[in-house]
C-alpha cells in the first residue's frame, strides 16, 4: 500500500502529466516540483506545442517554480520527473541546486547518466527507478504508437 506524499505518490502525479502529453502528441514526460510536501509546480513536454526544443517537462516546471518561490534556487525542493532527464535537463538541475531529484524510468539512450552522473549538484539526492513499470511503458506506447502509423 503506497503511503500518502511518499515518492511513488508524486511522481504518479507526475505520470498524469505524462498522460496528458501523450494525449496532446507530445512524448509523455511529466514532471512536478515539491516544497514542503506541497506540489509548487507541474510541467510536462509540450516541444511540439511550442515549438521548442527546450520544452521538456523539467524546464517547465522549474520556470513555474522559479516564479513561485521568487527564487532561482531550489535548494529545498524536489523534482518528481517520469523519465531521467536529459543531459540539457540535467545542466538546468545542477545550476538551480535541487535537494532531491526523484525519477521513474531510466533512459539509458537520452538520460544523463549515459554521459555522466557527475552533471548535477554535488548535494542533489538522485533516486531512480520509482514506478519504474509504469513511467516506462507509457513510453513505449506512445513510440509503438508512432512507428505503427509510419508505416
Amino acid at each position: 500500500m503506497i503511503q500518502p506524499f511518499d515518492d511513488s505518490y508524486f511522481i504518479k502525479k507526475a505520470l498524469d502529466l505524462a498522460q496528458q502529453a501523450y494525449q496532446e502528441d507530445e512524448v509523455p514526460v511529466g514532471a512536478i516540483i515539491v516544497c514542503e510536501g506541497k506540489i509548487i509546480a507541474k510541467g510536462y513536454n509540450q516541444t511540439q506545442r511550442l515549438k521548442d526544443v527546450t520544452a521538456h517537462a523539467e524546464i517547465i516546471a522549474y520556470t513555474s517554480a522559479t516564479q513561485f518561490l521568487d527564487s532561482k534556487y531550489m535548494t529545498n525542493a524536489v523534482l518528481y520527473v517520469t523519465l531521467e532527464p536529459c543531459v540539457m535537463c540535467a545542466g538546468m538541475l545542477k545550476w538551480a541546486q535541487f535537494k532531491k531529484i526523484v525519477f521513474g524510468a531510466y533512459d539509458p539512450k537520452g538520460g544523463y547518466s549515459s554521459i555522466s552522473s557527475n552533471i548535477l549538484h554535488p548535494k542533489t539526492e538522485v533516486i531512480g527507478g520509482i514506478l519504474e513499470q509504469e513511467c516506462g511503458q507509457i513510453l513505449s506506447d506512445f513510440f509503438s504508437e508512432k512507428r505503427k502509423k509510419a508505416e
